[in-house]
Formats: structure tokens, sequence, C-alpha cells
């Protein structure tokens, strides 16, 4: 962004950017806010004017007849072609670009993050790269994310998933500089993950997994909220985003239990 928009931003109280795409949201922010600067301005310029030109000592008699000029007309149209400026030259292509250019797997950090009243919890592939194997039967307090390997009975029918590892309730943490994917679900009701700085937003709906992803560029820790109303405790369903050199997010995630572990001290 320019000095100008960076100054508008500041003057916004937009927080710090700490994604790669967030770039162009903030851009869209900004320029949705001077259209609407432009049209308070250019609205109550006219609204003094119609005061002063039509006011009692001067238009002692009521006219019926009115106005006859078309201006009011080519106005509003000019605000509704700006307005479709704006969201099909930026808003449909950002998202556009957000819904189809997903980044290889390969080359990502990959997560799947399930959403409950009133915690998020994340789950990270072993060293195969692969995620272990889930049932929806076996979803329960003790294993809230279904996982064979974390049911005695069933773990042996997925030995590649055993070494899956799982976040503590409410932190998750990730790599800075490489692209993020997550696959965000709700085993309750709907959730919304959001983390402003990284101007990131998506609903968890029960019984879908949802993708996205993002770029992060910023060390930190983040809050998560939830920004959609999920019951009595939404007020308090926060969780810590953190966004570390790659050799701290190695040390953190080998540091993490694996799902066998978890399993083993669950159902004892």
């Amino acid at each position: 962004m320019n000095a100008l928009d960076s100054f508008v931003g500041k003057l916004l109280g937009l927080p710090p950017l700490a994604s790669q795409h967030g770039a162009d949201v903030d851009k869209l922010i900004l320029y949705l806010h001077y259209l609407m600067i432009l049209l308070f301005i250019g609205w109550s310029a006219y609204f003094f004017y119609a005061i002063l030109r039509f006011r009692r000592s001067r238009n002692p008699k009521a006219d019926y007849v009115g106005t006859t000029t078309h201006a009011s007309t080519w106005i509003e149209i000019g605000v509704a072609v700006a307005e479709m400026v704006l969201l099909f030259g930026m808003a449909v292509p950002y998202w556009a670009r957000a819904a189809e250019r997903f980044p290889d797997p390969k080359q990502s950090t990959v997560m799947r993050m399930v959403a409950q009243q009133f915690n998020w919890q994340a789950r990270y592939p072993g060293v195969d790269g692969e995620f272990g194997k889930q049932d929806i039967r076996l979803v329960s307090k003790q294993n809230p994310m279904g996982l064979l390997a974390m049911d005695p009975k069933r773990k042996a029918e997925d030995t590649g998933g055993q070494d899956d590892r799982i976040s503590p309730l409410n932190e998750i943490a990730v790599p800075v500089d490489k692209p993020v994917i997550i696959h965000l679900t709700s085993l309750d009701v709907i959730h919304s993950f959001k983390v402003v700085p990284l101007r990131m937003t998506q609903d968890a709906n029960p019984g879908m997994s949802i993708p996205f992803h993002f770029i992060p560029t910023r060390t930190n820790t983040y809050q998560i909220q939830c920004s959609q109303l999920c019951g009595n405790g939404h007020y308090n369903m926060r969780g810590f985003f953190k966004v570390l050199g790659q050799t701290e997010y190695d040390e953190w995630l080998g540091a993490k239990t694996t799902a066998a572990a978890q399993g083993a001290v669950s159902y004892e």
C-alpha cells in the first residue's frame, strides 16, 4: 500500500497486518471508506445547499413542480458504478483467488481444526504427512475427533495415524512465511474462526470440512476469537494462534502428544 493508504489504515485503527493476502483486504476496506467519505461530504454539502436554496424567505410560495434537473439520477448512477467496480473489480477477484488457488499441500503446513463449545483444537499429520482415519461413530468426550488411532478397539486399523500430533486446547501454531491450509469443522453448532491481524475469518459448520489457506508473515502470538454467537460461553471462546520461526515451530510440534499417546491417556 502507498503512504496515503497506510496513513488512512492507521487512522481507521486497522491492526498490524500479519498475512500476505491481507494487503488486498485492507485495500478493499480503505477504498470502501474513501467512497463513504466522498458520499458523506457530497450529500452533506447538498443538504446544506438545499436548506439555503429552498429556504422560506426565498421561496415564500410552494412550488409543486419542483426541480426538473436529473443531476441526482446521474449521481446515483455514478455511486452504483463505483460500488460495482469495488465488487466486481476487487472483492470478487480476491475471493476467487482465495477459493480456487490453493497452495501445494506438500509445500504447506496442513492441519485439521475442530471447533466446539467453547474451544479450538488442531491435529497435524505425523512424519508420513498423512492424516489418520476418522469415524464419526467414535466421537466422544475422550475422542472428540473420532480418531481410530485413539480408540483402544480400533487403533490397529490405522497404524499410520498414530503419529498424528494433537495440539493442546486453544493453542495452535504455524511456521512463518509458509502457506497454511486449515480444514475446519465443528462438533456441535456453527462457530467462526477469526484472527484479525491475519485478516482471516471462516465459519465452522457441523458436518462439513471447510478448507481455507493463508500465508502468515509476522511472528507473534495472536488471539483466535469466535465471531459467531455459539452459546452462553461464546464470550470466552478464545484461543492463541502462534506464528513461529521454523525451528521454534518444529520444537513446538515435536513436543506435542501423538494421537496414540493421547488415546492411551484418555481411555485410562
